[in-house]
C-alpha cells in the first residue's frame, strides 16, 4: 500500500489525490499506534535527510529529525550558514549535489519555486517544509486532528479566521476541498485570498463548500473548527501595524468561538501562537483547543510521508 507513492515529493497538496490523502492518514494513524506502543521499526537505516532551512523553526524541525531519527535515519540540519543555497552556488546545483548525497530533502524557506528547483534537479523526494506560499505537512496534521476529534472529515466546517493570503489560509483550503470538508476563509478584504486561486480550489472540490467572507459572526456560525494563525508572517514584520490595526476585530477569543452555535467546536492554531493578537489565552489554554494534540500530530504524519514516499 505504501508503495504506491514510492519516489514522490510533496510541494502542494494541490499535486495529491483524495485516496493518497487518505492513504497518508491512514498511515499516520498506524505509527501513532506504533509510537505510543513503543515500537521501534528502525525502517530508516542506513538512509540520510538533509533539513535546508532558511526560516526558523520548532515543530517542523522537530518533527523531521526525530521522525527520521527513531526509525534509524540520520537527519543533517543545513541552514543558510552552512550551505550556498542560492548564493555562490545555483539551486539547481546544490539540488543535484545533495540528490546524489541524500535519501530526501526537505526545505522551509521563502520561495514555492526553491523547494520547485529542489524536487526537478536533485532526483529524490523533496518536501515542503513551509514557504511562503504553502505549508502542506502542516496540513496533514490538521487534516490527522479533525478527523480523530469528528471520526470523519466529510462535511467537516473548517474555518480559518486571520490573513486570508498566508501559507496556512492557502494550504487549509486546498486540504479541506480535496477531502469532502467544507471551508470558510474569514478575513478582512485587504487580506482576503486571491481570486484567481480561490477558483482553482472551487474547481478541485470534492462535494464541499468553500466560501470567503468579511463577516466573522457568519463565518463562524456552525463551524466544527475554527483555525488561525499569527498575524504577521515571518518577513512581513515590517507590516506589524498595518496588520494589528486590520486584524484586532477579527481575535479568536471566547465570544467568537460562542458565535459557533456548537457545544462540539476545537479550537486549531500551527503555532507559534501570540497569545493575546489571533487568539485569546483562555481559547488556546481553554476546553475548545486541540493545539498541542495538532503539533504533536507533526510528527505522526511526516513520518508518514516519508515512509510512504522512501
Amino acid at each position: 500500500m505504501t508503495h504506491s507513492l514510492k519516489g514522490r515529493s510533496l510541494l502542494t497538496l494541490m499535486d495529491y489525490h483524495q485516496e493518497e490523502i487518505r492513504l497518508l492518514l491512514d498511515l499516520s494513524k498506524k505509527v501513532k499506534r506504533e509510537k505510543r506502543a513503543g515500537k521501534r521499526r528502525r525502517r530508516f537505516q542506513g538512509k540520510t535527510l538533509a533539513l535546508l532551512f532558511e526560516k526558523r523553526s520548532t515543530r517542523t524541525r522537530c518533527a523531521f529529525e526525530t521522525a527520521f531519527g527513531e526509525e534509524g535515519g540520520h537527519p543533517v540540519f543545513l541552514s543558510t550558514q552552512d550551505v550556498h543555497l542560492g548564493e555562490k552556488e545555483f539551486i539547481e546545483d546544490t539540488a543535484r549535489v545533495l540528490g546524489r548525497m541524500f535519501d530526501a530533502i526537505q526545505f522551509r524557506g521563502y520561495e514555492q519555486e526553491t523547494v520547485e528547483i529542489l524536487a526537478r534537479y536533485s532526483g529524490v523526494p523533496v518536501y515542503n517544509g513551509l514557504t511562503d506560499l504553502y505549508h502542506p505537512t502542516q496540513a496533514l496534521a490538521d487534516l490527522l486532528t479533525c478527523e480523530e476529534e469528528f471520526g470523519n472529515l466529510r462535511g467537516c466546517r473548517v474555518v480559518y479566521v486571520g490573513d486570508g493570503r498566508n501559507n496556512m489560509a492557502r494550504s487549509l483550503m486546498v486540504a479541506c476541498v480535496k477531502m469532502a470538508m467544507d471551508c470558510v476563509i474569514v478575513a478582512p478584504e485587504p487580506l482576503l485570498p486571491e481570486a484567481g486561486f480561490t477558483e482553482g480550489c472551487r474547481s478541485l472540490a470534492q462535494g464541499s463548500k468553500l466560501s470567503i467572507t468579511t463577516d466573522l459572526a457568519a463565518g463562524v456560525k456552525d463551524a466544527d473548527v475554527v483555525y488561525t494563525d499569527v498575524w504577521v508572517s515571518m518577513g512581513e514584520e515590517s507590516k506589524q501595524k498595518e496588520r494589528l490595526g486590520l486584524l484586532k476585530p477579527y481575535q479568536v477569543n471566547p465570544r467568537v468561538m460562542e458565535m459557533t452555535g456548537r457545544g462540539q467546536t476545537i479550537f486549531l492554531h500551527c503555532l507559534p501562537a501570540v497569545k493575546g493578537n489571533e487568539v485569546s489565552a483562555d481559547v488556546i489554554e481553554g476546553k475548545w483547543s486541540r493545539v498541542w494534540d495538532q503539533a504533536e500530530n507533526r510528527k505522526h504524519t511526516i513520518k508518514a510521508l516519508m515512509l510512504a514516499t522512501l
